[in-house]
This record gives structure tokens, C-alpha cells and sequence, in this order.
């Protein structure tokens, strides 16, 4: 059966679906069909779901005893033409309430996580049952079947309803083969056309400002959920069907598309818990920020020791390489090159030098470059106490890994970054999930590139650092993608699901009007003092610099400071914030505490309070904009002032600019 075949097939059964839960939905309606209410509440008492069981699951959410939306039918279609959720009966009903401390091996965002719900478990006859937990922070459900052997799931069931005049922040792709890397719109839900598809995470706006972010979490053994405009002011979920022939996986870079779907989403066990839905309820913008929704509901740890996983910087050669100046050697993929990178990295206090694209033979990443010695760079490299990365196809090391991974071991490799996935289906999600089993295995950490967001999996493996799957730096080198709306964009929709490799901190700035499209040497819109205060507002564990060690050595002194902000935190604080205009927010690293503001295109003054210190002066280390950024995005002030807990410090920001800094306690 071809794609096109597939599809026709597959929206049929969906419409005939449709138009059953439809009628029965009727039904009931008109009385034929009672329905019963389940009310669970979240712990302050600000959020309430009523679940409706008639001839179908449904609930609504509210907050304060407003409507915020309502969902589609929940339920599981298997192969054999069953439907786990259609004519439900429930046989019995839990409800408890969890309240404890979670303390997250890598500190992301902070230190310690509450995880305080109160749930609610709807258990159905024959072998089935339905879980929510309320959050302060929002809500989330799952269906969990206890059917015997292996089954065969067709569709899984599920969207959402919402208001009109409520605004949408989403990406849309047109199938479902995506690099996760088209540029966040805005629109009313109104009109989000008909049949338009798009990628999670995505951030609902009520009128009165509260946002419903939509994600998932705990994807194991399963496709990633879409969503697809279905009726007026609705959106239904739709998944990957299962790959059963794909095309490019001998191609050079093993960028591999499926051309036939077959007519089921997964194929599994019948005994499991599938993926947690996810809608994260915000007041306002700034509670975004600090929402641990998804990492809370993933799978604990299962590496034994992780204690060998290490955060930090990274410097990748994959522009870099091109525009090294002022040396004596010339630069390329060779050993001199490397060295001269390791050095840098050394000097600076940089954990990781990435080999980038190139480093080896495309389809046989066995075989190294010629020129490049890798194990005299591994010598060299373990003299600096710098550990190395490697770049790697995905198609091709899906091929090789054992080998490979043996042989990086042997090297002493400490991670890779692995790309062009370009896929969330079953069997793709499951190649995450081997590649992270083995590197712990060796002892690696992991940077999934060309790849959907967070899902949760870098809890149950913390080896898993960092991820793509949006609209970071490497874009400025094809499109103006990325610019200060953007970047203003990304903490409140993207990081909400987890940490994003962005790729901040370049030197090569420029204000809107001066952009160019470069390849080789990508220009980053925005000032000085706002592209390193992303070091703090972009998170990730494992954060990369763009540009040439001869570019950073060329300002020693704003270099330094750039890569002496953690990449881990025990506490984030936002103080004031408006998605897609401005952030400015604190977190603290020890005692230590990192300030951050950034702007889109329009100049700000903002007035930061430092009230949260203790008591006692203590010193600021600070980047500004300077007085003409406005104009030369390059210029920036680097001052140490004084401040006391009574401080209230004026920040001038100018357009696409930026302000950083840190006290020392």
C-alpha cells in the first residue's frame, strides 16, 4: 500500500470512527445514555477537571470555575477493530494524593522538584483503566491497558476543544517528516485552517492571558502525538503510522523518510501505561518558565551509576573550523586543528570539543578523516582534561553502532551528538531509546540532534544532555528565522518540555538591518549583552558556542564571562516576562546567582530588584548594552558595580538588546 493509499484509508476509518462516537455522543445527549461525573481537584484548589463517562471519556478543564477547554473522546483503537473507551464501564474509582520531593540528577532548573498532585483513576471493565493528576501547575492523563500478550494499536483517540478568540502559538510541518524546524506563528484557533497539522509542544492564550501549553511525556515504545485542526475550534491528536519502508538510509547523511505507513501507530504489549498527555496551565507568561510538568512525569533513572555524567560547555568545529585566524597552521578536520581547539577549551574551562560533521567517512563512520589522528588527539586531549565528542549520522550509526561505540569506547570518547533523525514514529523513538542504553553502557553522553522536542526521556536516562528539534543559531546561516522574537519565544514554549540545545553566545552580532545570510559564518540578530544573556535564558545542561576560538580570544574578556555561566542551576526565579517580548529572570548556582533580560526589536527600560539576596553588599559582574548597540550590535559594556538586597539597578535595553550578570555571594 502506498502513502497516498494509506492515508485515504486511514482518514476513512477515522471518519467512520467519528461519525459513530459522534451519534453516540448524541445520544446521550438526548438522555438515552446516562452520564456520570468524576471531579478531581488540584492541590491549591485553582484547578478542577470533571471527567464525563457516557458512551464515551471526555473531560473539561477549568480554573476558578472558568472553562478553559474541553477534550475529544479518549480512547485506543486496536487492530482487530476494538475500542478500548467506546460504551465504557467503569468498575471502580481511586483517588489519592502525592506530596513529595523530587531531586533531579541533573539540576536543570533547579535543585529540587515538588511533585504534588492529587489523582484520579478511572477503572474500566474489561482490562483497562484511565488516570489524571491534577497539578497546581496543570493537568495530565494517560490510559493504561492490561491486556494480555501483544496488541496492535490502530489510532489512539484524543484532542482538544477550545474558544474561538483563543490565540495559538504553533509550527505547522505538512507530514511527519520533520526536523522540528519551522518557525513558531500566531494565530486565533479560529483560524488555524482546516487539515493544518503541527508539532507539539504548542501554547494556547486564553483572552485573559492564561496559557495552556500542550505536550506529552513518557513516550516509550510509541509514536509522538501531532495535532490537527478537525472541527471550528478544535484540534484532534493524529500519530506516525509504523514504518514499514523507508528511503535514505544509504544515503550520505542517512536522512531517513518513510514512504509506507502501515495502517496501525504501534505495535506493543497489551500489559502497559502509554504516554502521558499533557496541558500546563499557566496564570501568567512567567510561571511558563519554572513548569516541570514533563520531567515529573517521565520514568525514574534506570542507569545504575550516573554518576559520571557530566554537564557543561561545549565548543563544536563544525563553523568554527572555517574562520580560525591568526595562527600558523592551516585549519581543517585535522590533528593540529583539534589540538588547537583542546587548548582552547583548557584556557577557558570548556568541558566538551565536539567533532562535528566531517570528522569521518560519511557511510562508514569507522574510518576516520585523513589527517586527522584520533588517538593522538585522545593523548592530548586527556593531558588538558578535555573530553571529546563525535558527530554522527543517525541512519549510518544505526548500521555500525556496536562497532562504533566499542571502538569510541576504546578511544575514551565521552559523548556524541547524533543527527538527522528527522522522525518521532514508533520504531524511531525506540532508536532514542537504544542509543541511550548503550552509550550508558560506555559510559557517554548524549546530544540528539535533527530530532523532536523533550519528552521526558532524559529523566529516565540523564545521559541524554541536550536536544534539538527547534530554531536555533545554526538557522542564521539560511534564513532570518532566528532573531529576538524568537529568541524570546523559546523559554516559554520550546524549554517548557525540556532542555534545547539553542547554541548560544556568538560575537558575530548584528542589529536587523545589517543581517545577511552567511553560511559559513552565520550572523546572530541581537546585541552583544543579549546573545550571552541567552547562556542564561535558553536552557540547557549541555550549552555550545557557535564561533571560532580566534573570535572569542579576540575579547578575552567577554569570552570569559560567557563561558563561566553554569549550565545547571538550583533555582530559577522570573521576574517579570511576556512571551515573544521579554524575559528578565534570575537563577541561582550555589550561592551564586546569574541575571538575564532580553528583548525582541523593541527598546525596553526595566528595573531589576534584587531583594532576593541576603544581607550584606556583594559584588556584580555585569554586561550592558552599550550606548550605541542600537546601532553596532557588537557594543557592550563590561562593569562590576556594587549591590544589597535594597537595590533597584535601571536597565536600558536596546533594540533586540540584552543585560547579564552575576553576584558572587
Amino acid at each position: 500500500m502506498t502513502f497516498k493509499e494509506h492515508t485515504r484509508d486511514f482518514m476513512k476509518n477515522k471518519f467512520i470512527l467519528s461519525a459513530i462516537l459522534l451519534g453516540l455522543g448524541a445520544a446521550a445527549f438526548a438522555g438515552t445514555i446516562k452520564t456520570r461525573e468524576y471531579t478531581a481537584l488540584s492541590p491549591d484548589q485553582k484547578l478542577k477537571t470533571v471527567i464525563r463517562v457516557d458512551s464515551t471519556i471526555r473531560f473539561e478543564l477549568f480554573r476558578n470555575g472558568k472553562s478553559l477547554m474541553l477534550s475529544e473522546a479518549i480512547g485506543i483503537k486496536l487492530a482487530d477493530g476494538s475500542i478500548t473507551g467506546l460504551n465504557p464501564v467503569v468498575k471502580k474509582v481511586q483517588e489519592s494524593k502525592v506530596d513529595q520531593i523530587v531531586n533531579p540528577l541533573i539540576k536543570e532548573k533547579s535543585a529540587t522538584i515538588r511533585d504534588f498532585y492529587q489523582s484520579i483513576q478511572l477503572l474500566f471493565k474489561p482490562d483497562y483503566r484511565v488516570e489524571f493528576r491534577l497539578y497546581n501547575e496543570g493537568l495530565a492523563y494517560r490510559i493504561v491497558l492490561d491486556k494480555p500478550g501483544d496488541i496492535t494499536i490502530e489510532n489512539e483517540l484524543g484532542g482538544y476543544r477550545f474558544d474561538a478568540g483563543d490565540s495559538v502559538c504553533l509550527a505547522l510541518e505538512k507530514n511527519f517528516y520533520s526536523s522540528y524546524e519551522t518557525p513558531y506563528i500566531y494565530k486565533t484557533i479560529a483560524t488555524v485552517a482546516p487539515g493544518e497539522r503541527f508539532f507539539m509542544p504548542v501554547l494556547v492564550h486564553k483572552p485573559d492571558g492564561t496559557g495552556l501549553w500542550i505536550g506529552e511525556s513518557n513516550i516509550r515504545d510509541y509514536p509522538g502525538m501531532w495535532l490537527e485542526k478537525s472541527g471550528e475550534n478544535s484540534v484532534k491528536s493524529i500519530f506516525p503510522g509504523y514504518p514499514l519502508k523507508v528511503k535514505g538510509a544509504d544515503s550520505p547523511y542517512g536522512q531517513t523518510e518513510v514512504l509506507e505507513y502501515a495502517p496501525y501507530i504501534a505495535k506493543t504489549k497489551g500489559a502497559r501505561a502509554l504516554p502521558w498527555r499533557v496541558v500546563a496551565v499557566s496564570e501568567n507568561d512567567a510561571s511558563l518558565i519554572t513548569n516541570q510538568l514533563v520531567y515529573l512525569l517521565a520514568d525514574p533513572n534506570e542507569i545504575a551509576d550516573p554518576s559520571w555524567i557530566k554537564p557543561g560547555w561545549v565548543i563544536l568545529d563544525w563553523w568554527a573550523r572555517r574562520n580560525i585566524y591568526g595562527v600558523d597552521f592551516k585549519a581543517d578536520i585535522n590533528t593540529v586543528t583539534a589540538k588547537y581547539f583542546i587548548d582552547f577549551c583548557a584556557k577557558y574551562g570548556i568541558t566538551y570539543f565536539l567533532f562535528d560533521d566531517g570528522w569521518s567517512d560519511l557511510g562508514n563512520i569507522l574510518k576516520i578523516r585523513p589527517g586527522l589522528d584520533m588517538e593522538q588527539v585522545m593523548i592530548y586531549a586527556k593531558q588538558k582534561n578535555v573530553k571529546i565528542m563525535l558527530w554522527l549520522a543517525a541512519a549510518t550509526f544505526e548500521r555500525q553502532m556496536k562497532e562504533a561505540l566499542d571502538l569510541y569506547e576504546k578511544w575514551g570518547i565521552a559523548g556524541i551528538k547524533v543527527d538527522f533523525m528527522n522522525r518521532d514514529d514508533q520504531v524511531m523513538n525506540n532508536f532514542y531509546e537504544r542509543v541511550l542504553r548503550e552509550t550508558a553502557q560506555r559510559k557517554m553522553v548524549v546530544n540528539f540532534h535533527g530530532t523532536c522536542k523533550s519528552t521526558g526521556l532524559r529523566r529516565t536516562f540523564p545521559n541524554l544532555l541536550t536536544q534539538e528539534g527547534l530554531i536555533e543559531f545554526e538557522y542564521s546561516g539560511c534564513s532570518d528565522w532566528d532573531n529576538p522574537d524568537h529568541h524570546n519565544t523559546l523559554p516559554f514554549l520550546r524549554n517548557v518540555a525540556g532542555p534545547m540545545d539553542y547554541i548560544p553566545g556568538t560575537f558575530n552580532n548584528v542589529v536587523k538591518k545589517d543581517f545577511r545570510i552567511v553560511a559559513d559564518y552565520p550572523m546572530g540578530m541581537g546585541t552583544r549583552a543579549h546573545s550571552v544573556a541567552m547562556a542564561v535564558t535558553t536552557l540547557s545542561p549541555m550549552q555550545m558556542i557557535p564561533d571560532a576560538p580566534s573570535d572569542y580570544e579576540r575579547e578575552p574578556e567577554c569570552a570569559r564571562f560567557l563561558l563561566s555561566i553554569p549550565t545547571v542551576w538550583d533555582e530559577t526565579r522570573v521576574m517579570e516576562a511576556k512571551m515573544g517580548d521579554y524575559l528578565v529572570l534570575a537563577r541561582r548556582n550555589g550561592a551564586d546567582w546569574y541575571l538575564a533580560a532580553t528583548t525582541d526589536w523593541t527598546p525596553r527600560d526595566i528595573v531589576l530588584d534584587f531583594s532576593f539576596l541576603p544581607e550584606g553588599d556583594f559584588t556584580l559582574d555585569l554586561i550592558r548594552d552599550g550606548i550605541n548597540a542600537d546601532i553596532r550590535a557588537i557594543d557592550y559594556k563590561l562593569e562590576t558595580i556594587k549591590v544589597n538586597a535594597a537595590t533597584r539597578l535601571k536597565v536600558h535595553l536596546a533594540p533586540g538588546g540584552g543585560w547579564v550578570g552575576k553576584v558572587k555571594l
